[in-house]
């Protein structure tokens, strides 16, 4: 599978997007887990596909649901998390452009980002983040709204992820 794409994947719990200043007060799943859940507990509190938790002076986006691998497609302003499939990742785009018409779009929350965020599993503490797979994504700062929707097609069952700039 060759791509440009570069995917993060979770060990079983939620995804989640920090702003980077803030990603040094997140602790994950503490050494006690489960009897003291911390911060990955709350994440996994979030129910439905996205919402939003507070991490210090800001909030993170929880990418909710299932435990999909996930990447940024940055020419749609959308997460791709693929829950089953057999697609190249290479091909993964132009299906994502051809399916974005038919997502059954359900409004989240909106966002304030205000500089890069980081995309990781979030049972890892944030001294972690730097050795386990991770991606940075740079958006434009403003107010987001996201939206998630469900869709699958023969070769891809696909969370979608969108995150508007408000006007």
């Amino acid at each position: 599978m060759n791509s440009d794409n570069t995917w993060v994947t979770s060990a079983g719990g939620p995804l989640i997007l920090i702003p980077e200043s803030v990603c040094h007060h997140w602790g994950g799943a503490p050494r006690t887990y489960p009897d003291d859940e911390g911060d990955y507990g709350r994440a996994c509190a979030v129910d439905g596909y996205v919402g939003l938790i507070d991490v210090g002076a800001a909030q993170a986006l929880v990418l909710g649901d299932m435990p999909a691998r996930t990447t940024f497609l940055p020419q749609y302003d959308v997460l791709v998390r693929e829950v089953a499939g057999d697609e190249d990742d290479a091909e993964l785009p132009a299906l994502v452009a051809d399916l974005l018409p038919r997502v059954e779009w359900e409004a989240g929350p909106t966002w304030t980002i205000k500089e890069p965020v980081v995309l990781f599993d979030s049972v890892y503490e944030s001294t972690e983040i730097a050795t386990e797979e991770h991606l940075r994504i740079d958006l434009p700062a403003g107010n987001y709204l996201v939206d998630a929707g469900y869709i699958e097609v023969p070769s891809e069952y696909l969370i979608i992820v969108r995150l508007r700039l408000q006007q």
